[in-house]
Formats: C-alpha cells, structure tokens, sequence
C-alpha cells in the first residue's frame, strides 16, 4: 500500500465473480472491517487540497475582500453577519455546482470526478419532478431549455450576492457598531424564488444545494431584523443538531458508526476498528464499544450540547459546548465518510463559533430576546415541520428534510442487471459520464473494477438495509443472484442524474421508470430492491420490488429487528418478509422466506 494505492482486497479478481454472490459479500465485508473503501492516500489528499483551496481560501477571500476586510486579519472579520452571510452562500454556490457534497471518488464519480453542473447545465438529462402530476408545468422527466437557465440564473443570483458589497440596515446598525451592513435583501428574495421553482422542477437540484438547510436561512436574512435573524439562525442550527441526534435514537446509528470508523484514513489499527464489531471475523453486529461511540460521543452530543448552547448564558459553559461541537464536525470530516459531506461539516464547526460565541446569548441574543414570542414559536413550529413528518411519514420527505442526515435511517436501493443488460445505460441515457463501473475501466482492469464495485455492495451490507436488500434480490432472483450484475443504487443513480446523498426518493421507481422510457429493458432484465426509511414510532420498514419493464411488483414490511440481528453475508439465508401485495396477487398475511 502506498500513496497512490490502496490496501487491495485478498481475492484474485479474474476468478472472483464465479464466487457465489454472498461469499463475495463475505469476504469483502470482513476487508472493509480493516480498511475500509481501501481508498488510495492521494484521494485523501485531493479532496483536503479542495477543502484548503477551493472552499476555505477561496471563500474567505471572497467574503472578506468583497466586505472591506483583510484575508489574514481574521480578528476583524469572524464575527462580521456579512461574512458569515457570503460563505453560507459561498457553501451554496459550490453544493449547487457539485462541487462540494457528493463529489470525487467516494461519491462514486471517478471520470469526471464532477457531476451537478455537468448534468443540469445539458438539456436532455434526466430531472425528477417531486409532484409531477399535482404541480402543473413540471411533468415529465428531460431537462428543457428552460430548466438550464433557470439554474444559471440561480448560480447567477449566487455570484452577484457574493461579489456586491453589503448594504446598512437600521436593525444592525444600532446593534453593531462599525459593521459591514448585510447582504442585499433585494438579491435574497429572488435566490429563494429560484430554488423554490426549481425544486418544483427538479428535487435533485434542491436536494443537492442543500435547500432543507441553507433556504430557511436565506428566508432569515431576507425578512428578519438583525437581532431576530441571529436569534432564529441559532434556532435552525440547533433544530438541524437535534434532529439528526434524535433520529440515531433507533437500532440503525450503531450500524453506521463501525464502518465509518473503519473508513477512517488517519486510523491504522486493526485492532481499534475490530473493536467496534462484536466478534470479528464470525460476527459483524456492531460491539459495545461501536454502540457506545455512536450514541454517547454522537446521540448525546447533538441531543444535549445544542440545548446548552442555546440556553446557557455562561462563557465557560457556552465556549465548551462550542469546543465540543466544533471537534464534533472535525471529527466527522476527518473520517471522510461516504458522500463526503465534508464543506457542511467545516461550515457548521464556523457556525457553532460565530452564532453562540461571536453573539452569546449574555449579549442580548438569547432566545428570549426575539422581538415577539410569537415570532420564536412561529419559526421553530415552521422549522419542526419537516423533520416531525419524515419522521412519522418518511415516505412523504426525504431523509435530508426530515433532519437524519447520517442517522443510518434512510431509504435505499440495490439494482440487478441480467448478463449485459447494464451497458443499456451507458448506451441510451444521455449524461456526461459513463455507468460508474465504466469509468473505473479508464483506470482499472476490469476484474479489478469487478471487485471496486462489490466493495460498495459490502459497504451496505455493514448497514441494516443492506440485509433486507440482498434478502429481498435472493428471493426474486434465486440461485441467478450469483450471475446478474448487482449495483448499490445511491452510486449507480449517482452515475445517472450527477447527485445522491444517501437519499433514496432519488431513485425510487419514479427514477426507474425514466430509465426504462429510455433503456427499454425486458422483463426481468433489470430488477430492483427498494426499502423506505423506518418511521420512529414503528419498528417494521416497508419495501417495493420494482422491475423496469413492469413497475412496482411487489410490497410489504420486514422488521427491523430481523436485519440487525443477522450478518452481511446473510448465512441463515433471506430474512423474513410480510408480503402486503404481489403483482399476480395479493396476500393478506402470512410472512414468506423462500
């Protein structure tokens, strides 16, 4: 191993496709115990370099020289609205670019390494409507015309926020003496309009830009006081904080937090990461250890330092629960996890800074300080309304919305190709980029790209949903589960629309369904196993079984229970399924393991 190499799994790729399919998993599982994606160290240092240059440099010398302040004079500038104001903005420009989350290797995109503008700058690629039957003008599956200038005149709006100078207003004048003023309101207004209409039009862009997040903050500095606007930008941050800390309340997080670690580039025990998993190499549950990082260091952290944070009106008190969150973030980044959320992670370690110490609560910027009490319940009543529906109804928001970002509940998908049937899309759906598979074939011999993409089947199987997926492909496949080409669907969907953040309702059947109008696969050529994320009141998730050429062809629930407690490799076979309906039938009852 090296730096341009990574710890390459133990198996020889010419002859390991003719492995059974759940041996592969097996073996591949018990790698990515000790090394994780087995990514090469120049990776690493590709996306640091982007983070040094790119984000930090380049947004700190935007937000400060355009605001009439040094670069290195930080002391000057870290605690200015306006600044905080362009790089949040800045975070938005590069997440609707995709340049930011979801970008390079570990989001699966190898050549090019970028997706988000490459796609929605083209006419012709696929978009995905969120209520293309309810919502009139947004039926239908291509980009047009009108779809791309409507993203460049966000992009458009974006830059001129940032390049313009801010304007004095009467509320934050007479709270800061000697300040910079805000970013234009009349440039803010119409940037929400514009995610607004293209979300409507295309969920992937208003995913990707990170709207649950970065909108209701826009909505804040364009319609609130100064006072009122630090005031409900603390309650956001605490809301996004909790909810994700809330969400890893179920059996899922102490699923995530093993491979994660395990991913970790700067960690080089084995020993440590094996200590996360009950009984390697026979037992892959997550130990005590792993359960006990995942909910102490990560549960209770975003649960109880937040309400610190927005409580306390002690300086220690709050510079220690600043310290606390700002190392939580660094943390995060420094495991380079899966769609590498990297830039949000180093915005909200500033944010955790500038909001509680840069405008601590003793100052007149407590939550009590807001100019109406109605005006604070009206706002965190807005800001709850999202994560307590996905939470009860996630078939109704996507995980993002719902405030669950890295809980390890979240939908997701597994799609089979028979023999050959998987070159259709490189074929037939027009995109910048190739089948994620092909673009590793610019690098790798094929054997090689074989076993690259199995690594990310394993990566899932480590997960809950990843035992129900492959439950759900042994069932409809049998024994031809050991020749049809199977593909972690948040990577393949990646490869087809240019973003996914662990987001599964971007490559739900509505997704499937625009691939078929172009691939047109036969019958069985292209076969897919899709679970909804578990409602937190419910301990059962719901699945669909989807074949391209024929829709939806059967649905019904598994316990949660019963994925958690199994192995990777699945050696006890299927897990146990409540078939509600059948394409052929319906079964009322009865739960079905073939």
């Amino acid at each position: 191993m090296g730096f341009k190499t990574g710890p390459f799994p133990d198996v020889d790729p010419e002859t390991f496709l003719e492995r059974p399919f759940l041996e592969r998993l097996r073996v591949l599982s018990l790698h990515w115990v000790d090394h994780g994606f087995g990514t090469p160290k120049m990776v690493h240092t590709v996306y640091i370099m982007k983070l040094l240059f790119l984000y930090i440099g380049a947004g700190v010398t935007i937000a400060t020289l355009t605001s009439g302040y040094g670069v290195f004079d930080i002391g000057s500038w870290w605690n200015q609205p306006v600044v905080y104001q362009k790089l949040l903005l800045w975070t938005v420009l590069l997440e609707a670019l995709g340049v930011a989350g979801s970008w390079g290797p570990l989001a699966g995109h190898f050549k090019p390494m970028t997706g988000g503008l490459l796609f929605w700058l083209r006419p012709g690629t696929i978009r995905l409507p969120p209520w293309p039957g309810r919502v009139p003008l947004t039926a239908g599956d291509s980009r047009t015309v009108g779809d791309v200038v409507l993203y460049v005149a966000l992009l458009a709006n974006i830059v001129a926020a940032l390049i313009l100078p801010g304007v004095h207003t009467a509320s934050i004048d007479a709270a800061i003496d000697g300040n910079s003023g805000l970013v234009r309101p009349a440039l803010i207004f119409p940037m929400i309009a514009l995610l607004v209409l293209i979300g409507l039009r295309d969920k992937t862009i208003f995913i990707a830009a990170r709207s649950e997040q970065y909108l209701p903050a826009m909505v804040f500095f364009a319609a609130l006081p100064f006072v009122d606007m630090i005031i409900a930008l603390k309650l956001l941050i605490v809301i996004v904080w909790m909810g994700a800390g809330v969400s890893k309340l179920g059996r899922h997080f102490s699923m995530v937090v093993p491979p994660m670690i395990s991913n970790t580039p700067w960690l080089w025990s084995k020993t440590i990461k094996r200590a996360h998993y009950r009984n390697h190499p026979t037992d892959l549950r997550p130990s005590k250890v792993g359960g006990g990082v995942a909910h102490i260091l990560g549960t209770v952290v975003e649960v109880v330092t937040p309400l610190i944070l927005l409580f306390s009106t002690s300086r220690t008190l709050t510079l220690l629960a600043v310290i606390l969150m700002v190392a939580f973030h660094l943390f995060i980044l420094s495991t380079f996890p899966l769609a590498v959320p990297l830039e949000w992670n180093i915005l909200f370690a500033y944010l955790s800074v500038f909001l509680f110490m840069g405008f601590p609560a003793w100052e007149g910027y407590a939550v009590t300080d807001m100019s109406s009490p109605w005006l604070t319940v009206l706002i965190v009543a807005a800001l709850l309304i999202f994560p307590i529906l996905g939470n009860l109804r996630p078939d109704l928001v996507s995980f993002l919305p719902s405030m669950r970002q890295y809980a390890g509940n979240w939908a997701a998908g597994t799609w089979a190709f028979a023999p050959g049937a998987e070159d259709k899309i490189d074929e037939f759906i027009k995109r910048p980029s190739q089948n994620t598979r092909t673009q590793l074939l610019a690098s790798y011999p094929p054997a090689v790209a074989d076993v690259v993409m199995h690594q990310l089947l394993s990566f899932r199987a480590l997960h809950s949903q990843g035992r129900a997926l492959y439950s759900l492909m042994l069932n409809h496949l049998g024994a031809d589960i050991d020749t049809y080409t199977l593909r972690e669907a948040e990577f393949a969907s990646n490869s087809v629309m240019g973003f996914n953040f662990g987001d599964g309702h971007l490559h739900d059947e509505h997704l499937i369904e625009a691939i078929q109008q172009r691939c047109n696969f036969a019958p069985a050529e292209m076969v897919v196993a899709w679970i909804e994320s578990q409602p937190i009141h419910k301990g059962v998730q719901e699945y669909k079984v989807i074949d391209a050429a024929l829709g939806v062809i059967e649905r019904g629930t598994y316990k949660v229970a019963d994925a958690v407690n199994e192995q990777p490799w699945l050696p006890n076979g299927p897990i146990p399924f409540d078939v509600r309906w059948r394409l052929d039938h319906n079964v009322s009852k009865g739960k079905v393991r073939q």
